[in-house]
């Protein structure tokens, strides 16, 4: 059984301009406007309705040094949200949450970890590996969130209610970054499986996808940035890179990962970057393929 989640949440990004937000909270309505939420309805997922964030703010000019964008609205979005996912993990059954940005990985780190705790399958256009020990501008926690899954932050951030690191970086396996991602040498050290979008297009979607598997165990997270699509189909995302993967490489993949998921994550398409909702219908068409079998596999507890 699938349930799915809304987490508009906004607060992890940079404004697009100064004292603008981002369009990312509008995610979880275009897309049930797009058909997502019938289309999950017609193999039998229910609506679990919405976690809210607190307000966004563009606070660069008043933020204290050590500490992210909307601090305490996210890590109290982060609790609100484990909250919700832990409810469904409790009753057996598989969240698709659709964000948002992609700190909402927080939330899905802290219900898991409060659990006994998963492995993680990242699959995303950047490493989101920026943290206080490679860089003076840590700031936005979804450029960070990877990081901070594993334990690579502000404790702040990476260990709320002492649950950190939300998932063992041995178990953590990260698909779709550019080749010229500049913290890519420093993950590779890190976590237990990196493989950019190039080795997608070169080895193929369903054996990357088992390396993945390989690294995360039988059950695991699955958080998705739609920014690992290549910006010519996917271009309603605040950092499009070109050399993403295609509509069938995502599909594919996600298909071959989603089995052993006990819940994925849906982050980053910026609707107010989408005027004629051409992008909206094409994640509906991938997300409906690529996750129906979610959680489908993942061994009783």
């Amino acid at each position: 059984m699938i349930t799915v989640l809304s987490a508009p949440s906004n607060l992890g990004l940079r404004p697009p301009e100064p004292g603008s937000v981002p369009g990312t909270a509008k995610s979880p309505e275009a897309l049930r406007e797009a058909g997502l939420f019938a289309r999950f309805a017609e193999f039998g997922a229910t609506d679990a309705g919405v976690v809210l964030p607190g307000r966004y703010v563009d606070d660069d000019a008043a933020r204290p040094a050590g500490r992210v964008r909307n601090e305490e609205a996210l890590v109290a979005h982060s609790r609100r949200l484990a909250s919700r996912i832990g409810a469904a993990l409790d009753a057996g059954t598989a969240t698709l949450v659709i964000g948002g940005d992609c700190a909402i990985l927080l939330g899905a780190g802290l219900a898991t970890a409060s659990r006994g705790g998963v492995g993680l399958v990242h699959v995303d256009g950047h490493t989101d590996f920026r943290h206080p020990g490679n860089s003076d501008e840590c700031a936005s926690l979804a450029g960070e969130a990877l990081a901070a899954a594993v334990g690579k932050h502000w404790q702040s951030v990476a260990d709320i209610d002492g649950l950190g690191p939300y998932f063992p970086a041995a178990r953590t396996a990260h698909i779709g970054h550019r080749d010229d991602d500049e913290d890519q040498d420093e993950v590779r050290g890190i976590l237990g499986g990196v493989m950019s979008a190039s080795h997608v297009r070169a080895r193929g979607a369903a054996r990357i996808a088992a390396e993945a598997v390989a690294v995360a165990g039988s059950s695991y997270w699955l958080q998705v940035d739609v920014d690992v699509l290549d910006p010519s189909i996917m271009p309603a995302v605040d950092s499009p890179d070109p050399g993403g993967l295609s509509a069938d490489e995502l599909t594919l993949l996600l298909r071959e990962l989603a089995p052993h998921a006990v819940g994925a994550s849906i982050t980053v398409f910026d609707p107010d970057l989408d005027p004629d909702g051409s992008c909206a219908r094409l994640l509906v068409d991938i997300l409906t393929e690529g996750l129906s079998a979610l959680g489908s596999r993942v061994p009783p507890t």
